[in-house]
Formats: C-alpha cells, sequence, structure tokens
C-alpha cells in the first residue's frame, strides 16, 4: 500500500477502514534555513487534547516536553529534540486511540519555535516541515502531509488533528500559523500560559 499524501484543508478517515490502526505514531519533522541571527533553532511539538468547543480544560491536556504525558498516558510525547539534525522525524507523539478518555474529542498537534521573540525567529525560516502518521504496530507509514513554504512570520502552527466521527477517529491537515508563539496557541486552546 502506497502512503497518503493529503493537502492543506484535507480530511482522511483514520479507523474507519483500517480497524487494526489503534496505536499510532505521529512524526513531526523540519530543516531550518541558514540565517545570519547566530541563535540556534529549538522547534517543539505538542499535543493539546481538547473537549467540546475546542477547549482544553487545564494544564494536564498539554503534552509537550515538560509534561510527556496526557489523556491518561493514551497521549505521549517521546521527548524533545533541542537541533532538528539529521533526516527523518525530529520529536514524536505517540497516540494509542483506543485509550483515548472518551471526553476527548480531539488531538491538535502543533509546532511552536522555542523562545521565536527573543532569538527573532518565525516560521518562514523553516522548510520541508511535515506531519506523518506511522502505525506503531507495524511500523508502515499510513499518510504524509507536508506543510509548504506558506508561513512568513508566524511563530506556532497547528499541523493536524486528530478527532473523533461517528465512533471512529478521523484525520484533518490544518496547517494554521498563529503569530504570538506558545501564548497565542494555548489562548486560543483556552489555556493561559506564563
Amino acid at each position: 500500500m502506497s502512503v497518503i499524501s493529503l493537502t492543506k484543508g484535507q480530511k482522511i478517515d483514520l479507523t474507519k477502514g483500517n480497524p487494526n490502526l489503534t496505536k499510532i505514531v505521529v512524526g513531526l519533522g523540519w530543516d531550518t534555513n541558514k540565517y545570519s541571527g547566530g541563535q540556534a533553532f529549538d522547534l517543539d511539538a505538542a499535543a493539546f487534547l481538547l473537549r467540546t468547543g475546542g477547549r482544553a480544560s487545564g494544564i494536564q491536556d498539554f503534552v509537550f516536553y515538560n509534561n510527556l504525558q496526557g489523556g491518561n498516558g493514551s497521549v505521549v510525547h517521546t521527548g524533545d529534540n533541542l537541533t532538528g539534525e539529521g533526516d527523518g522525524d525530529d520529536e514524536q507523539i505517540k497516540v494509542d486511540l483506543k485509550a483515548v478518555p472518551a471526553d476527548i474529542e480531539k488531538v491538535a498537534i502543533t509546532i511552536t519555535i522555542h523562545e521565536a521573540d527573543i532569538r527573532n525567529q518565525n516560521f518562514g525560516q523553516v522548510s520541508n516541515a511535515f506531519v506523518r502518521i506511522i502505525d506503531e504496530t507495524t511500523g508502515r507509514e499510513v499518510l504524509r502531509y507536508d506543510l509548504g513554504e506558506d508561513f512568513s512570520v508566524e511563530t506556532a502552527i497547528v499541523v493536524c488533528e486528530l478527532y473523533r466521527h461517528q465512533g471512529e477517529w478521523k484525520f484533518a491537515a490544518v496547517g494554521s500559523g498563529f503569530s504570538g508563539g506558545l501564548r497565542a496557541l494555548a489562548n486560543n486552546f483556552g489555556l493561559q500560559v506564563s
């Protein structure tokens, strides 16, 4: 089977046609362009566990490098990559779809630039960003979404969403950028971060 490649705005069934797809790895990768700022780039993947109305209920619903698990252990961040060097996934988030608590309607996967304001960095300096879904059991890549070069001043991106629909899980290629970094992103999902 070939990998399904999605474009921005597309939605696809994850579990309806793949009943054995229960444990997935969300792999995220990127390259940073050379620029004269002299600061290292540190991009951070995160997951927001969202309830009715697209809101998180508290910091426990924010899975990132300082809080590696959420949803009773159903969503697990595998750890922070400080450089983004090398090929393949730069960061991964594992999701056990069957174990996600019933009141979680959506898992939003995001990438932010650490200290973007201080370092004068934005997603205009990032290229080849992608997300892919891997079947953790078989290691097979199920789908891939390449974000393209649509960003300039943004410092945070909602990459994709995993969401429930009529008892099945679907994937939406979102690709929407935010200025204001992690704070703006968290506020969007109902959380206050300092």
